[in-house]
């Protein structure tokens, strides 16, 4: 595997390459490690010191991890801003609610959604997708079967609070207090910016 940062840039300028889960590539070097493993990693370290050398470079290389602890310590340092991302807040959950949802058929209310998103306090971006898509089934799932085949789409209610309140029981935070407070720590200790 080749990467070549800078060659892309120059051709496609301005670039923006984004790599989720960029842990599982720059993981902390060890002596158990394959030696093609070490050898990726090196040169994806090499290229990543290249991108971007020359002012006419327009390159913005992005990582994502849930897990900045285990990033080898020179990707840390290639890593230049490094920022912590918190658990969206009511406002953020309410807007995730009221967009997510804009696509189904629903008889949601401003305060059934404001009702919706105290109830997710903890809840990761994530998290609130996997809730509006399993509301969403609600209405699917109130259907009786025998009426399944015969049933129009018009004809399906519309996604209700209760809908909501059901899914609540299925879906629940995947972030724990622990990853939190692990996340925090390594931001107070390595991050740009401090939480709110």
């Amino acid at each position: 595997m080749k990467f070549n940062f800078n060659n892309y840039s120059r051709c496609h300028p301005p670039a923006v390459i984004f790599i989720d889960e960029i842990d599982s590539l720059l993981t902390q070097r060890n002596e158990t490690d394959h030696e093609s493993s070490r050898r990726i990693k090196t040169e994806f370290l090499v290229q990543l010191d290249g991108a971007a050398t020359s002012e006419d470079d327009r390159i913005l290389v992005i990582g994502a991890t849930n897990r900045p602890q285990e990033l080898d310590e020179a990707a840390r340092r290639r890593l230049v801003k490094r920022l912590y991302i918190p658990l969206p807040e009511f406002k953020a959950r309410h807007q995730i609610i009221v967009k997510l949802m804009s696509n189904q058929r629903n008889n949601l209310m401003p305060e059934d959604i404001d009702e919706v998103a105290k109830l997710t306090e903890g809840y990761s971006g994530a998290d609130m997708k996997n809730l509006c898509r399993e509301a969403a089934l609600g209405p699917i799932r109130s259907i009786r079967f025998e009426d399944i085949e015969r049933i129009q789409p018009d004809q399906v209610r519309p996604v209700v609070l209760a809908d909501f309140i059901a899914a609540l029981s299925q879906v629940r935070a995947s972030v724990s207090t622990a990853d939190l407070n692990q996340y925090i720590a390594w931001n107070n200790q390595y991050g740009c910016v401090e939480p709110k």
